[in-house]
């Protein structure tokens, strides 16, 4: 090979290596910004709902589930920065393994959730059932249960009779909420005023004679649904937690590789440079050996 291709290969891998770098740092630095966000958010949320915290089962908090996800993308995300700052193999290795996992994570529980959809099902109005036990202490789920019920246009987990699992709600419970929904289960239009006592008396009536009152689909099956038909908006929110992901680990392998590469010619450079040397030193001490004799 010429000298000239020599250098200009050298030139393609050292800008190469460059471009692998700078990139890689720009994407741990990003994640490492949004997850100390997500963190922060997390932190500040979970503050506030300990100031009317009544409930014990606060894992299922959306806040704990903020400070989880901040904290794990924080910390990978530093191992990203630090390691492609540093060029330090084990920390490389380290980062993409752990990405590579949390995708595969992802992906296997997804396909699971989808070959025991029956299962997944049932765990989710399982959980549904028991924070619709708490309804009124944890404000939390109450929040969440109430968006998802006026904007999916649902009652309850499976259906409308789920609320009789709530002290309040439960047809021999003494009060005006006794054998009634939430008021956000009603048919009711957006200009409506909201009548809080809509639901009254309807636990204990037949699907077809409330359905005109309430809406008596399950949540689960509607969210389900909606899911199926906005199939392309799903595509999208899963490409753009895989993706990035993906990204990360793909750019992870291609700079190790470069880093490999560049030790590995580093090492070379200096095994070569060594050979010289002692073979110049060779030379010379037997050119010493020959000045001393008269020519």
């Amino acid at each position: 090979m010429a000298a000239g291709d020599s250098e200009q290969v050298r030139y393609c891998a050292r800008f190469s290596y460059l471009c692998l770098k700078f990139t890689l740092i720009i994407y741990s630095t990003l994640f490492w910004l949004l997850g100390a966000f997500i963190l922060a958010v997390g932190i500040y949320a979970e503050v506030e709902r300990q100031k009317y915290k009544t409930l014990e089962s606060a894992f299922l908090a959306p806040a704990i589930i903020l400070i989880l996800l901040g904290i794990v993308m924080f910390f990978v995300s530093f191992v990203g920065v630090l390691a492609s700052l540093r060029d330090n193999l084990c920390l490389l290795q380290a980062f993409m393994y752990i990405l590579g996992i949390c995708l595969l994570i992802e992906l296997v529980g997804g396909v699971m959730a989808l070959i025991f959809k029956n299962q997944t099902i049932d765990f989710l109005n399982n959980n549904i059932g028991r924070g619709i036990q708490n309804y009124y202490d944890d404000l939390d789920f109450k929040n969440i249960m109430d968006f998802v019920q006026n904007e999916f246009k649902c009652c309850g987990g499976k259906d409308f009779k789920d609320w009789e699992k709530n002290q309040y709600h439960d047809c021999s419970a003494p009060g005006p909420l006794a054998c009634g929904v939430p008021y956000t289960c009603c048919v009711r239009n957006k200009t409506d005023v909201a009548n809080t006592m809509c639901g009254y008396k309807t636990i204990d009536q037949e699907r077809l004679s409330v359905q005109h009152i309430i809406h008596v689909r399950g949540c689960t099956n509607a969210v389900l649904i909606w899911f199926l038909d906005n199939y392309s908006i799903m595509a999208g929110v899963l490409l753009g937690i895989l993706l990035p992901q993906f990204l990360g680990v793909f750019l992870s392998l291609l700079y190790i590789t470069r880093v490999e590469d560049i030790i590995a010619e580093h090492k070379l450079n200096e095994t070569l440079l060594d050979g010289r040397q002692q073979k110049s030193e060779t030379e010379f001490t037997g050119a010493g050996c020959c000045m001393c004799y008269p020519g």
